[in-house]
């Protein structure tokens, strides 16, 4: 049976919070890397356009699949060698991103390139989810799910906003 969007909606934000994670924090990384192109961006702004890009059900599917992934990680549910692969954040492994493009897909060219300097420069919230030595929890999926969240968000307020940004004036 399809899930209605509402409640993926809503089990997605209620997934986020559960790990730590708040619109608030993607919003900053939005504002980070739009703040240089659109003169009067506001953190309001950047939440409304997290907010829809998490309103998309390829997006909640996306986060409630690699949030599942990483709790059973953590739990050692997954058979070997996924476990160790996943536990480990095993640079070679990739599926973690290929999750996360899901998302950026969804808002075009701008996206995949945002997204790849948040998951390569790791700023703000990425940087803590993707340090695995302070906690027992698995955040594999989570902090490109995030990257992927703040990049789609950020491309998506570039592509509503031309005429606000400053190379347009």
């Amino acid at each position: 049976m399809v899930q209605p969007s509402s409640k993926l909606h809503k089990v997605a934000l209620q997934r986020l919070e559960e790990r730590g994670v708040t619109l608030e924090e993607i919003a900053e990384l939005v504002f980070d890397l739009q703040k240089p192109y659109i003169s009067d961006i506001s953190m309001e702004l950047c939440i409304e356009n997290v907010r829809s890009v998490i309103k998309k059900r390829e997006v909640q599917n996306t986060i409630l699949t690699g949030i599942e992934l990483d709790v059973l990680c953590e739990q050692g549910k997954l058979s070997s060698p996924l476990q160790e692969i996943i536990q480990e954040d095993e640079g070679l492994y990739g599926i973690d991103e290929i999750l996360a493009l899901s998302i950026v897909n969804v808002y075009g060219s701008i996206g995949f390139t945002n997204y790849g300097y948040l998951d390569k420069t790791k700023p703000k919230l990425i940087g803590k989810l993707d340090n695995h030595e302070d906690s027992n929890e698995t955040h594999t999926f989570l902090d490109d799910i995030v990257g992927a969240i703040a990049a789609a968000a950020a491309s998506r307020l570039a592509h509503d906003n031309p005429g606000i940004s400053d190379i347009m004036k």
